[in-house]
């Protein structure tokens, strides 16, 4: 019965990868004008992915499996805790639109894992958190310098603004968005099945297959609201732009997967956008409201997966409910705390607008 329970929630999570990947993959050919309608950049997503998945996601699933705390200790009742904590995370901030990684929230559950059994692999997990933080700066210090320089060129070179130049650009955006969706079916699908490969519930094979397909149809169906916040709420940027977000989304992740590391695709994606929109704006574009809210969740989602991980290990396989009962409290404090502060500095703000107090 866990088993199957396992597998259910293994394939409810893979669709909310697709949902949330979409943005990553395919929001810049969609936020360009490359592909005008979204279901059709949401089928070329899903298509692509579902590739990238089949022909080359067993290497991050190895490291997702068996490369973060040992594999004696999964098994389906801890795979399913897994997945449901990263899940969760995930459905939660799919419904606020907010493009969250996988890897980051996939690693935090299985560490969460290993930290209720004092057992984890401390220099490979230190090695992916390297990596989370150094993969983004190198996207966004590369498409600041390629914007800068495409703004040159755009000036210089009038022929790149014509409606010719603009078709052909067109296909290159498509096609490089293509690649990009391909490397998230790469990196993305050790996410779903990688704890289940490793505890042995389902062969290497059929996971990578019914994962990749789980996240494709996840993509096309509940993708939308993800492709908006990635494709036109963040900056507006042209084709020849798109193109190289897409291109440097697609090399850093396909480097990545091929070396078998979890990396946050959302991450290097909005990061090369928010590159490109310095090179445009200027600094100013760390002032808007959505650009704070994604990084604040890029912060809090792998450690929010660990602490539900290993809460719902101490509650439903150790029974140990003081230890949820003091990280619950922990939590509500903290919560508390914040709350206040901010009330404490608007009504400070408000006394001093207004002249008066209490």
């Amino acid at each position: 019965m866990m088993i199957i329970l396992a597998g259910l929630m293994s394939l409810f999570f893979a669709m909310n990868i697709g949902a949330s990947g979409a943005a990553a993959s395919l929001g810049v050919a969609y936020g360009s004008g490359a592909i005008p309608k979204k279901r059709h950049a949401l089928l070329v997503c899903g298509v692509a992915i579902f590739l990238g998945a089949v022909l080359g996601g067993s290497e991050v699933v190895k490291t997702i499996g068996e490369g973060l705390i040992p594999s004696s200790l999964l098994n389906a009742n801890i795979v399913l805790i897994i997945l449901s904590s990263a899940a969760l995370s995930l459905f939660i901030a799919n419904l606020m639109g907010i493009p969250l990684s996988t890897s980051e929230i996939t690693v935090g559950s299985v560490v969460g894992v290993g930290v209720a059994y004092k057992s984890i692999f401390i220099g490979h997990i230190l090695w992916i958190v390297f990596f989370w933080v150094l993969i983004p700066f190198i996207s966004f210090g590369i498409a600041l310098a390629a914007g800068k320089l495409i703004i040159r060129a755009e000036r210089k070179y009038n022929w790149l603004k014509a409606s010719k130049s603009q078709r052909y650009l067109s296909v290159f955006v498509i096609v490089v968005g293509f690649f990009e969706a391909f490397s998230a079916g790469m990196n993305n699908v050790a996410n779903a099945v990688g704890p289940m490969v490793g505890a042995n519930l389902i062969s290497m094979s059929s996971g990578i297959i019914l994962g990749g397909l789980a996240i494709s149809v996840g993509a096309m169906l509940l993708g939308g609201r993800v492709l908006q916040t990635n494709g036109k709420k963040i900056v507006q940027f042209s084709k020849l732009e798109g193109g190289v977000i897409s291109s440097i989304g697609a090399s850093l992740v396909t480097i990545a997967s091929v070396f078998g590391l979890p990396v946050p695709l959302t991450q290097v994606t909005s990061t090369a956008i928010i590159g490109i929109g310095v090179a445009k704006n200027g600094m100013g574009l760390f002032k808007k409201q959505m650009i704070h809210r994604i990084i604040k969740v890029w912060i809090v989602s792998p450690v929010l997966s660990l602490v539900i991980s290993y809460c719902l290990v101490q509650l439903f396989i150790k029974n140990d409910f003081y230890n949820v009962l003091v990280l619950t409290s922990v939590c509500i404090a903290t919560l508390g705390t914040l709350s206040l502060v901010k009330s404490i500095k608007e009504d400070s703000r408000s006394v001093y607008e207004d002249g008066g107090g209490i």
